[in-house]
Formats: C-alpha cells, structure tokens, sequence
C-alpha cells in the first residue's frame, strides 16, 4: 500500500483550510506554514496542485459527479481528496496508476470507509474524462473546436468560453483556455521614479538570489526564483513592484509627459500609479497625480506606497466614487480610468475567478464602466487624453463600452486614438485599453 506523499498531503490540508475559511488561495499560501518544511520541488508541486484544484474546482466537480450515484454526497475533505486526484490526472499529466493509488491513500488518510469509492471514481476518470480531454486538446491543435472544447481544456465555465471564443477569435481564445491553468510568471518592475532603467534593480535581485531575467519593457523583470523575493525587503522599500507584464505594457502605453497633470481613477493599491508616475521620470521628471480609490482601506495603503517610494511629494491620494468626481480637483491632461471588472485576463494570477462569476455580472459590472467613463470624461482638459483600461478579455467591457461611450453626449467631444489588447500569452495576464482624445 502506497502511501500519499508529503506535497500531497499538505496541498490537502491546505485546500481544506481554503475551503472552511473562503480564503484566496494564493493569500493562503503566502502565510501558511504547511509548506515549510518540503523541499523547494514539493513545496512548488503542492503550489501547484492548490491553485490548480482552485481554479479548476466546477469543472472537477462535474467530472466527479458524472461517475457517481445520482443525489450522492460526497463528505467535504473527500472530495477535496478526490479533486486533487483528478486534477493531478486529467491536467498535469501524471500516469494513471499513480494518481488514482495517490488520491486513494489520500481518501483513505480522511475517511478510510470512502477508499473503495474512490478507487472505482478515480478508475472511471483515467479511463473516460482524460481521453475525452485529450480529444478536445487535439481539437484545438487543429483549429477546428468550439466552446465545449475550450471549457475542457481550460477547465472552465461553458458560458464564459462562449463569450470568450466571440471576444477573443478563435486563435486568441485557445491560447487563453489551454494558458488558464498554467502557473503566473513573477513578473516585477523597477521603481522608475529613481531607477529610471532598471539597472540597478537588476543588480539587487541578482544579489537576492531571484534569478532575474529582463522583460520586454524598460525596467521589467521575470523572477526564475521568486521565493527570495519577500525576504529580500525590496517590495518593502518600493525599489521593486511586484505586477504582471500586461499591467506594466498598459501603463507604458499611457506614460504621461513630465509635469503632466494626471488623474488617476480607480487606484486600487497604488501599482500602476507607481509605474505612471516612474514612466514619467523616465523620460524626464515626475509628473503630478491626483489618484482616487474609492476604498478607504486601499487607498491608505496606496498612500504609504507611496510615501515608501519617495513620490509623495507628486501623489495626491484621494478616497472618493470615481462616478461623482469633485469639480474641485480641476482638469488633467491624462484621466486614466483603471475599471473594475471581471478580471478574466487574469486567470492564471487570480485563480477563484472563473467558477466565482455569474453569467450576469459582465453585464452589471459594464454599467458601471459606462457610468466610471463619463465621469472621467468631465475631468480632460482640451486637447487631453482619455484612457480607459481593464483585465477583462470581455467585449461587453471593453470595445461595447468605449463605443457605447462615444455614441453618448459625453462621448461627442472624444475620438478614439487606439485600442487593443495585450497579447494573450501563457504565464502573462491580458489587459485591453483605449486611448481617446478630447478633440478640444
């Protein structure tokens, strides 16, 4: 009798713990000291295999239900057993034998009377579900597959696929099912406020033993050993800015021009201000943001980064609705609204997302777009810029919302300058924005 290995072992416990307290898993995992003691192969297998069931968990849920009685219940850490059995199986690719004898004794360690259960449920997965996901995997080889397709492969809800496959095109949308379970490159960008370059960013994490690879964009860095990371205390003093590349891409998109007057809606914790702001001194001196966030817990949080990063001096931070601006704060050159939305560009990073979403909340959440884009609007000076970002690959949030915008009042004085979306890529999240201009 084999018995479960220690990476498995934990990556239970640990979805367990997940489950009982509706935490995020990777907010778990940063704190959790089950992982402590493995070795740094386990510790990133077990990594693995919690984010992976998160993100996974309907579509597991479907396969496990398909092979048992109709009205079963399955006891709760059984069926986390039996999740991760399952995943393991049918999308990382592990040998049949090992994973149905795996997710077994893992049964067996919780409830030793469901091990016979799940030896018959886990037997039917290898033999039915993995060569039905195989099938659909050659199907998007080949270009010719649909949304059913794209939900098995990516482990994902059929209406989202539907939506994405009309969003995305058929290219844009495979890569983006096969990349949803993928693990999220630790991507990060210097502070170009006072390292304009990255130069000596690069030097730091070297140092800190972070493997740091350069990216794409000035300042940007692909870590091949984040661990060392938080230990470093380069995030703590804001020398380094832990976010995706899309996020740095946009950002870049939209540099403001030294000494511009910006307004910044939708600040969150204050990351793309930081790369707004180091944009600007990049290319030669700082420009004046006013940042508003409507979270008085982020917002403080913002407001310390910021201080932490030697900027404050030109960051207003400000705590208000970004649909009722105060005509007090004057008009701006660049209004760079950063909207709430679904964050389906970001799956791999945010890996609760998927399963969490209604069919109707891309809809309710556009509404609010509509209402956030007017409001910023009011507050461009003539001749300024407008832009308006999200990580949504969702049309209905982010082409139907910008033309729904300049087909409005509001919209009449705005044309649009450009827009797309990032490139949808394994590892990197996707962001789509617009640049319009107030023709003045």
């Amino acid at each position: 009798m084999a018995r479960a290995t220690d990476a498995r072992r934990r990556a239970l416990v640990l979805l367990g713990e997940r489950r009982r307290r509706d935490a995020r898993a990777r907010d778990l995992l940063r704190v959790s000291s089950e992982l402590d003691a493995l070795p740094e192969r386990d510790r990133a297998f077990a990594t693995r295999l919690v984010l992976g069931v998160t993100a996974a968990e309907g579509a597991l849920d479907a396969v496990l239900k398909g092979h048992l009685r109709p009205g079963a219940r399955l006891e709760p850490r059984v069926r986390d057993a039996l999740r991760l059995a399952a995943f393991e199986l049918l999308y990382l690719g592990g040998r049949a034998d090992v994973c149905v004898s795996q997710g077994v004794e893992l049964v067996r360690g919780v409830a030793p009377r469901a091990a016979g259960l799940a030896n018959a449920v886990l037997r039917r997965v290898a033999e039915s579900d993995a060569p039905a996901l195989d099938a659909a995997r050659a199907r998007l080889a080949g270009g010719s597959f649909d949304a059913s397709d794209l939900a098995l492969v990516g482990a994902l809800p059929a209406w989202l696929c539907g939506r994405a496959l009309a969003s995305l095109g058929a290219a844009d949308a495979a890569v983006w099912a096969r990349a949803a379970l993928e693990p999220a490159g630790a991507w990060v960008a210097a502070n170009r406020a006072h390292d304009t370059k990255g130069q000596s960013l690069r030097i730091m994490l070297r140092e800190a033993g972070c493997e740091p690879e350069e990216g794409p964009v000035p300042g940007s860095y692909l870590l091949g050993a984040p661990a060392r990371l938080a230990p470093s205390g380069l995030v703590e003093r804001v020398a380094v800015i832990p976010c995706d590349l899309a996020a740095q891409e946009v950002a870049l998109a939209a540099a403001p021009a030294p000494g511009e007057r910006v307004l910044e809606v939708g600040q969150g914790r204050g990351t793309k201000t930081l790369l707004l702001e180091g944009a600007a001194c990049a290319a030669g001196g700082p420009c004046e943001i006013v940042a508003v966030e409507v979270s008085p817990r982020k917002s403080e949080v913002a407001a310390r980064r910021m201080e932490a990063a030697g900027i404050a001096d030109h960051v207003r931070c400000v705590c208000a609705d970004g649909r009722a601006l105060d005509d007090g704060l004057g008009d701006f050159g660049l209004v760079f609204l950063d909207a709430p939305c679904t964050g389906t560009g970001t799956l791999a990073r945010h890996p609760e997302i998927a399963w969490s979403l209604a069919a109707d909340v891309p809809a309710e959440l556009a509404a609010l777009q509509r209402a956030l884009l007017v409001s910023a609007a009011a507050r461009v000076a003539p001749g300024g810029r407008l832009v308006y970002a999200t990580c949504s690959i969702l049309a209905e949030e982010d082409e139907r919302v910008v033309e729904a915008f300049l087909a409005s009042p509001a919209g009449g004085a705005f044309e649009l300058v450009r827009s797309g979306r990032t490139p949808v890529r394994a590892g990197v999240d996707t962001h789509y924005h617009a640049e319009l201009r107030h023709r003045g």
